[in-house]
């Protein structure tokens, strides 16, 4: 839908992309369906997801702000002379690093919601008591009960979240803050909660037992982000010279539980730019969370399919941060596959969600593996030329140059016994920065195969070994002994088997058998002729 500029802004998910126009995605239906199924609610969302534009939209439905609304889904299905005073406290903007810091932005936003709705409270507007008596005294001048919007509720802990005391400090702080809720309920009409991390509501909600959390709910899968039907309708004007598929693959992807959704911050931008790069990524991706990788030794293999429980992965705290929990809250790896395996246990396969993050990732995490990030760059880049001419002599030696690359006191400071899934993060992290499609211990009936790389048309399967003494072969026997390549015959594409064999002594490949695959997609076994590379 287009809409002229001079619109306000902020009431649905939406972004300029042109100076002249502006697209709008319509989503007043969840507000409508929030309002009337509940009372307080908790959503997390990745950075940049639309979070605070999904708060705008309710904060302008409770005020009463028809005029935005006519045309969308809710215009006709709400009482609009039932206006309601909005409280809003966001902490979206700027670093606070102390609880002095957290007291000035607290005092900032209580003076500006006082004064927006002409109250005034009598205690100093840093206390908790003075948020209590702003919700009371907007009910009683207004004669309906207050609307509350929390946008970026963590910000302040996240922001500390590696100085741990500082961090508790402002758990602590917010905590304070958010009883009030509970404390006037008799004066709250609504309360939505957003943020990035889930933490714990039994520590920082302090009783707020009643909270919603629409994280997970399939119904609101997709209240912040694009669908691929948006891209689709909405954007379409925007779409001719652009690759479709490409702006999926790189952006899309993202699951709660529902339906998928792409990064809206992408896709404003690749329709702005007309160029696919990773712009959410470089956005500010925290330090703190590639050194927590390195630190935990979690090998980049592993990243792409990590199995969690629905327990693990709602946990996190200051004290507590699980990898798992970290990782999902704050969007690089999603729900690809829920399970139920007993009745009202969950399982989840957590792995990432596009192209844009597994390739932006695995690139930020070359340094944490002891290689040279400047100079991996024309490594990958020659591997590629490589593997597309299926010159595999040639993808030996660069494999070669590049284990040869890690300082020898990568070994002395790390446990020597977890070798072969170093040289899985080592080799998928090279290949999987390019952007290529790199899948990792693919399930068939047979086993797991530890990497399936998919290149034009032609697709790679690779097992690696650690070896002592054996002979050379091992690698590759597996794969055609458990039938690795069965499953991707029907593509249609040229597949190549390759054995690679490390020495846990040089340290170094010291096999690596290549064999392409000629049984056609029908036949049950067999292979075809061995080279080596």
């Amino acid at each position: 839908m287009k809409r002229p500029k001079k619109l306000p802004i902020g009431i649905q998910t939406f972004r300029e992309i042109r100076e002249d126009d502006c697209y709008y995605v319509d989503k007043t239906a969840f507000a409508l369906r929030l309002a009337e199924e509940g009372k307080y609610y908790f959503l997390s969302r990745p950075r940049r997801f639309g979070k605070s534009l999904f708060l705008d939209t309710l904060a302008e439905m409770f005020a009463g702000n028809e005029p935005l609304f006519r045309g969308l889904f809710l215009h006709d299905r709400w009482d609009w002379q039932q206006v309601h005073p909005v409280i809003r406290v966001s902490f979206g903007g700027g670093v606070l690093q102390s609880l002095g810091d957290l007291a000035d932005k607290l005092e900032e936003i209580l003076r500006d919601n006082a004064q927006r709705l002409g109250l005034s409270c009598d205690y100093p507007l840093a206390d908790r008591r003075s948020f209590a008596q702003l919700i009371r005294r907007a009910h009683e001048r207004f004669g309906r009960r207050a609307v509350v919007l929390v946008d970026e509720y963590d910000k302040p802990i996240v922001d500390n979240i590696t100085q741990p005391e500082v961090a508790r400090a402002m758990r602590d702080g917010l905590r304070n803050l958010y009883s009030v809720i509970k404390d006037v309920d008799a004066h709250i009409k609504f309360a939505f909660l957003t943020g990035v991390s889930k933490f714990s509501k039994v520590s920082l909600f302090s009783g707020l037992n009643n909270l919603r959390d629409i994280t997970l709910s399939p119904d609101y899968a997709t209240v912040c982000g694009y669908t691929a039907t948006d891209l689709d309708t909405v954007f379409s004007p925007e779409l001719p010279g652009l690759d479709r598929r490409e702006i999926l693959r790189w952006y899309n992807g993202y699951r709660w539980l529902g339906e998928g959704v792409c990064n809206p911050f992408d896709v404003l931008l690749v329709l702005k730019e007309r160029q696919i790069r990773p712009y959410w990524f470089e956005t500010g991706t925290p330090t703190f969370l590639i050194d927590l990788l390195a630190r935990r030794q979690v090998f980049a293999p592993d990243l792409a399919r990590l199995a969690t429980s629905a327990d693990l992965l709602g946990r996190f705290d200051v004290d507590d941060m699980a990898t798992e929990a970290l990782l999902f809250q704050t969007g690089y790896l999603t729900i690809i596959a829920a399970d139920e395996p007993v009745t009202g246990r969950w399982v989840y396969t957590l792995g990432f969600p596009n192209q844009e993050v597994a390739s932006s990732l695995n690139e930020a995490l070359i340094p944490s593996l002891g290689l040279d990030a400047s100079k991996a760059l024309g490594n990958r880049l020659s591997i590629l030329a490589a593997l597309r001419d299926q010159d595999f002599a040639a993808v030996r030696r660069h494999l070669n140059g590049l284990l040869d690359s890690i300082p020898h006191d990568w070994y002395r400071r790390n446990d020597l016994d977890r070798f072969e899934g170093y040289y899985a993060s080592v080799i998928y992290s090279h290949l999987a920065a390019l952007g290529l499609d790199v899948r990792v211990e693919d399930k068939s009936s047979r086993g797991q195969v530890d990497m399936v790389l998919f290149l034009d048309r032609q697709i790679v399967i690779l097992e690696l070994k650690v070896v002592e003494n054996t002979g050379p072969g091992k690698a590759l026997a597996q794969i055609k002994e458990r039938g690795y390549a069965a499953r991707y015959r029907g593509h249609g594409h040229l597949i190549h088997l390759i054995g690679v064999e490390l020495s846990r002594q040089s340290r170094n490949i010291v096999a690596f058998d290549v064999e392409r695959d000629t049984v056609p997609a029908a036949s049950p076994g067999g292979t075809g002729g061995k080279t080596s590379a």
